[in-house]
């Protein structure tokens, strides 16, 4: 997420007086406190409503990429996990996912399910409700755009055909495992995922080094994935690369990976669009209401 050091350095609402530094009354220490955490929360969310649209949707191009690179990096990592435990099978696939958030937070960029924190900057009446929903509706058309752009890349690369297909028969069997997900399944998903997805950032906002940053955010995304839950921009990526499998793959990937096209019937665009639609309204409500709503509601509704 990028920051605005400017409008963070003294928010219009009048910080209180220890967000500037360290109380004579309590030690100093190197992380901020969640009070603190929640004005630079709120900072940050008024700043982004603020980014002309370009720039807004540029960034969230880049986090859509950023995304699918974590997305990349951990189907590789368990492509043909064969008899290993099913839970350390999911945990390495969680952190090696988990590079996708650290490319966000720390080379900046604008990702949906994150930037659900600015409810926080609604609730304090930083940003209009129609600013909130502009921000949110471009970012989410961009981080769609850098997911499929790189799922599209990776196909022309030949990487489904990696570890003698293996990884494309593993980004198939993950996309047709989505697809098969109920409505209301999806919703709660989405909700439990972005839990974990907002917390990451916004433990991310205590951290004063880079370091303290991964390691805040390898933990909960590592847990969001190994316990199956659903992350919108993420799903932008395992759809349209294994649509792309499905459609376009060469005879000599189906024989390798023993098995045909016909086998994923379920997997469709409508399929997609199905999850995709309850799991973005869960991603919402666990983001915005359960993370962004409740620390606005403990650390700052009494302004």
């Amino acid at each position: 997420m990028t920051d605005e050091k400017a409008d963070l350095a003294d928010p219009p609402n009048g910080p209180p007086d220890h967000a500037a530094g360290p109380a004579p009354d309590r030690p100093a220490i190197d992380a901020l406190l969640p009070q603190e955490m929640a004005l630079k929360a709120e900072a940050v969310g008024a700043a982004k409503a603020r980014r002309d649209a370009l720039s807004l949707l540029t960034l969230a191009i880049l986090a859509g990429a950023f995304i699918a690179f974590g997305a990349i990096f951990m189907i590789t990592t368990i492509a043909g996990a064969g008899a290993m435990p099913f839970g350390m099978v999911r945990l390495i696939g969680g952190v090696a996912f988990s590079l996708g958030l650290i490319l966000v937070v720390i080379g900046g960029a604008e990702l949906f399910t994150g930037d659900n924190l600015m409810v926080m900057a609604w609730a304090g009446r930083r940003i209009s409700l129609a600013a909130l929903l502009r921000t949110w509706a471009v970012v989410y058309a961009g981080n769609l755009i850098g997911a499929v752009g790189t799922a599209v890349l990776v196909f022309l690369a030949g990487w489904p055909g990696l570890g003698g297909a293996q990884v494309g028969r593993t980004a198939l069997a993950i996309a047709e495992g989505k697809a098969a997900i109920p409505f209301l399944e999806a919703v709660v998903l989405g909700i439990l995922c972005n839990v974990l997805v907002c917390l990451a950032v916004w433990l991310s906002f205590s951290a004063r080094t880079v370091v303290g940053k991964v390691v805040v955010i390898v933990p909960p995304i590592a847990a969001f994935v190994a316990a199956g839950f659903e992350h919108s921009v993420a799903n932008m990526f395992f759809f349209p690369v294994a649509l792309l499998i499905k459609w376009a793959a060469p005879a000599g990937f189906w024989s390798a990976a023993q098995a045909s096209a016909a086998d994923f019937q379920t997997l469709t665009i409508a399929a997609a669009v199905g999850n995709l639609v309850p799991v973005t309204v869960g991603n919402v409500i666990g983001g915005g209401v359960l993370v962004g709503g409740v620390y606005w509601f403990v650390y700052l509704r009494r302004r």
